[in-house]
């Protein structure tokens, strides 16, 4: 196993990690960020609210339809927020370096979906972003996003810190004096990661570093960064991982006895049974690859792709 642990650099609503920023004068800590995951992450708190100098306690907010698209206004007074609010998050995203954000949900300036936008005081629809995350998320299309009620679904959850850890490593490479074999190594090292999001990019991919010699340096990082991050932004599935599983079993075949390859098979097809979690089959092709000394399979990244200590892996597929 790697002994390679970068920390992403992860925004955050600064309510969920316990600021008393909200417009009560409370917070909205949540448990497995401010618990679990701290140990792990590099958190960038950030209150648009409290950067627009509203305070707290503050008058509450809401989103209300416009010719123009929602606007951001106060509920009693009836202040309108929107060109302010619009300027702090185009300045916030020309800055902005992390590997994610969580931000706060339902709300009107963080909220990533299912925020309402109000005619009068009808509530129309709860399909759009809060006016904040919505700048954010258009000006950094592939920054893993998501809030804090989607991350206590054990998929979305398992999915959102894959891809913070990714883009870290990535970003980490890119930071550093890096070279074109360096580049290669990265990749290598993560072929069976891409390959259980996305087999086409995997392809597509291993043709551009094929030219990493070649390429002009900034372009190759430009366009492997990208290649990388579409690849990682697409969600595995059972088929995709047992795809993985077998590719990776049969790479240590000749070193595992009848018994020992029937135990592997048998676990791979009960995780594609979803009678087990991917946790199963994980640890014990780990145990196998190191017994085989398979370098290159245990500097995967796709069997440590986060901290271990996040136990991320053990829900069965629905």
């Amino acid at each position: 196993m790697s002994g390679e642990r970068v920390r992403p650099r992860v925004a955050v609503s600064s309510c969920l990690l316990g600021a008393a920023v909200r417009f009560n004068g409370g917070h909205s800590r949540d448990r497995f960020l401010s618990d679990a995951l701290s140990d792990h992450v590099d958190w960038v708190p950030m209150c648009p609210e409290m950067d627009l100098g509203l305070g707290t306690p503050r008058e509450t907010l809401r989103l209300e339809r416009s010719p123009d698209g929602p606007r951001l206004v106060t509920r009693r007074t009836r202040r309108d927020l929107t060109a302010p609010m619009k300027a702090l998050a185009t300045e916030r995203a020309a800055v902005l370096r992390v590997d994610g954000y969580v931000f706060k949900a339902k709300s009107p300036s963080c909220g990533i979906h299912g925020v309402p936008v109000h005619t009068g005081e009808a509530s129309a629809d709860r399909r759009d972003r809060g006016l904040y995350a919505d700048g954010i998320m258009n000006a950094h299309p592939l920054l893993p996003v998501e809030d804090e009620g989607r991350l206590h679904d054990e998929v979305l959850r398992e999915a959102f810190v894959e891809r913070i850890f990714a883009h870290a490593r990535l970003r980490a490479l890119f930071e550093g004096d890096w070279r074109p074999r360096d580049l290669v190594a990265f990749h290598s090292r993560h072929k069976m990661q891409i390959l259980a999001h996305d087999p086409g990019a995997y392809r597509r991919i291993g043709r551009l570093v094929a030219e990493a010699g070649t390429c002009q340096r900034d372009r190759l990082a430009a366009g492997y960064g990208h290649a990388f991050r579409t690849a990682l932004a697409v969600r595995g599935t059972i088929g995709r991982n047992v795809n993985v599983l077998q590719h990776c079993l049969g790479m240590i075949s000749d070193h595992l006895d009848p018994a020992r390859r029937a135990d592997l098979v048998e676990v791979i097809q009960s995780y594609q049974a979803r009678h087990v979690p991917l946790s199963v089959p994980l640890a014990l092709l780990r145990h196998h690859i190191r017994g085989a000394g398979a370098t290159y399979l245990r500097d995967q990244t796709y069997f440590f792709p986060y901290p271990d200590e996040l136990r991320l892996r053990n829900h069965v597929p629905a």
